[in-house]
């Protein structure tokens, strides 16, 4: 009887497997589900918890071990789609940025993506020009520490809180005036709501940067916004084509494509070079969800996407969920009271036991990071001004587009477009956003002493994006990396080749197959009694009819003739 009992509950634990997820504000949710439940049991669970009923534009992101970055698709399986061994760590974060979040319905909604902006600001993905910098930054200080008050906030008070990958005294000190005279008596909420107005109208609001190459092999950052696809270099934005313009996304292997019609009918193809096969498939699968989402009408419209012009070759991916339009009018749809939020570091205006928030990333103190900066960004600029060619890769991860003001969105595709006095590097920032105290202190004694956070740690810490390399100083390791490039190309061959049998065995098959199906269709045209209509139209006309006393009758007197001459021999041995 105990070892029935005992052998149940050993079944019981293996069909289940923990799941941690990290939200927005840093703090992290565990629950227990099923070795079969799909991706949208683990997301409805998340949402309840938040209190959340806006959830389509939020996402949950996973790093698998290869260090390539996925959105955890929700009509799938999470133990098919997760490569490593559970327990499984994955990240909450904005997937689709609302085109105007200050208008969003509902404040719970508002604070979420407040927190994502936030983060992009504090990891480089968020660029802006000083004067924007320091207005954002401030409303980020009113909301979370109020109002000035000289006895409790000292001379320099400011530059406690990290709110750029970057600081200067000079910027601190605008922050400081800012907050002091021009945003007194804001509330956190109206605060966070001109955040986001403030943060909409920059040309990188909500990019999620895609690392990759041009065609000459100059590093770009592709993006996807609300109103198209966009390629920024240096401080530019280079391209940028509306989702009405782009007809094709397509890639295969490394290389991606992105066909559109512009004006007067001019046809363009742009093409770039991903990192790896796996993250252009990653860079793919993002287009064909975001061009979904944004443009069309309903989701009703939603089709299959294939990655290749043959139907039997490349991959095949279809976006689940509602358009943007369908959001925005279920969401016009909500009459519940709102949510109570509690909000680190101030006297919370409203208080809800599902929401409970620790430290802010920008609560905690700038001095026990600045030596950690210093070394880090020292080591980027050596690197981006060395001849290594291929882009850094940001640790961390924004969530996906660059939704800008309406009138940036009519004159798009003028021309290049200069976004900062800055290059656009979301790399600028490679210090992970910290979860424990302990993993803080360990970050910053390495880096005091030299040695950078491993890409390992990094993505424990964050699950972000991966990277290809953490500063300038390549030494031993790059000496090894170039040795291995001819192994890695000789593999890449052998890859390619692999896969041109497999088209080639795919044609075959699909070829044998419809030769089969015709082959069916005839015999039961021809030999069958079956008195279907449009059979017994095909048996009526005369090219038929024709065909079939001329070539068909004669053939089958033929094989049973010959069948006949077989049978003979056979008996006759």
């Amino acid at each position: 009887m105990l070892s029935r009992f005992m052998s149940g509950s050993i079944r019981n634990l293996e069909r289940e497997y923990s799941c941690t997820v990290r939200l927005l504000d840093d703090t992290e949710y565990t629950c227990t589900i099923q070795r079969d439940a799909k991706g949208q049991y683990l997301f409805d669970l998340i949402c309840h918890h938040l209190n959340l009923l806006e959830k389509d534009y939020f996402g949950i992101r996973y790093v698998d071990p290869d260090k390539q970055r996925h959105w955890l698709e929700f009509t799938k399986s999470i133990a098919k789609q997760m490569k490593s061994q559970p327990p499984f760590t994955m990240c909450l974060r904005v997937k689709f940025y609302p085109p105007d979040p200050a208008a969003l319905k509902e404040e719970i909604t508002r604070y979420l993506v407040f927190l994502q902006i936030k983060r992009d600001l504090y990891h480089g993905r968020l660029l802006c020009k000083t004067s924007d910098a320091a207005m954002l930054a401030a409303y980020i200080l009113q909301a979370e520490i109020g109002d000035y008050d000289p006895g409790k906030h000292p001379e320099g008070y400011s530059s406690k809180f990290q709110f750029f990958p970057k600081h200067s005294e000079k910027l601190e000190r605008r922050i400081a005036d800012i907050h002091k005279t021009e945003l007194i008596g804001q509330t956190p909420e109206t605060s966070e709501r001109n955040f986001l107005q403030k943060a909409q109208m920059l040309e990188t609001y909500g990019v999620d940067p895609h690392p990759c190459k041009d065609v000459s092999g100059n590093p770009a950052f592709l993006a996807f916004t609300p109103f198209g696809f966009v390629v920024l270099q240096g401080n530019k934005r280079v391209h940028f084509l509306k989702w009405n313009e782009v007809t094709k996304l397509k890639f295969e292997g490394k290389t991606f494509h992105i066909y559109a019609n512009q004006k007067e009918d001019k046809k363009i193809i742009l093409t770039y070079f991903a990192p790896t096969p796996e993250a252009c498939k990653h860079l793919w699968k993002c287009g064909v969800e975001n061009q979904a989402f944004y443009k069309l009408e309903k989701s009703s419209q939603v089709r299959t996407v294939s990655s290749s012009n043959l139907f039997f070759k490349g991959s095949r991916f279809r976006y689940s969920g509602r358009v943007a339009k369908e959001v925005m009018e279920q969401s016009a749809k909500i009459k519940r009271e709102p949510p109570e939020i509690h909000r680190a570091g101030l006297v919370p205006s409203r208080s809800c036991p599902s929401i409970t928030h620790g430290p802010r990333l920008s609560s905690v103190p700038r001095t026990r990071r600045r030596a950690v900066h210093i070394s880090i960004m020292e080591g980027l600029e050596s690197l981006r001004d060395s001849a290594h060619s291929t882009p850094v890769r940001s640790v961390s991860h924004g969530e996906s587009f660059i939704p800008r003001s309406r009138s940036h969105a009519t004159d798009a595709s003028d021309g290049t477009a200069v976004i900062s006095d800055e290059a656009y590097s979301p790399s600028d920032s490679v210090l992970p956003t910290p979860v424990a105290e302990h993993s803080m202190e360990l970050a910053v004694s390495r880096q005091i002493n030299g040695a950078p956070c491993s890409i390992e740690e990094e993505k424990e810490s964050e699950a972000g994006t991966p990277t290809h390399g953490e500063g300038g100083d390549f030494g031993a390791d790059g000496r090894s990396a170039q040795e291995g490039a001819g192994g890695d190309s000789a593999l890449s061959e052998v890859e390619q080749v692999n896969k041109f049998v497999l088209s080639v065995l795919r044609l075959l098959l699909v070829t044998i197959g419809l030769l089969f199906v015709l082959l069916l269709l005839l015999i039961i045209l021809t030999e069958s009694d079956l008195d279907i209509a449009f059979l017994r139209d095909i048996r009526q006309t005369p090219e038929f009819e024709q065909f079939h006393y001329e070539y068909f009758c004669p053939l089958r007197r033929w094989f049973a003739c010959k069948l006949r001459w077989v049978g003979g021999l056979l008996i006759n041995k």
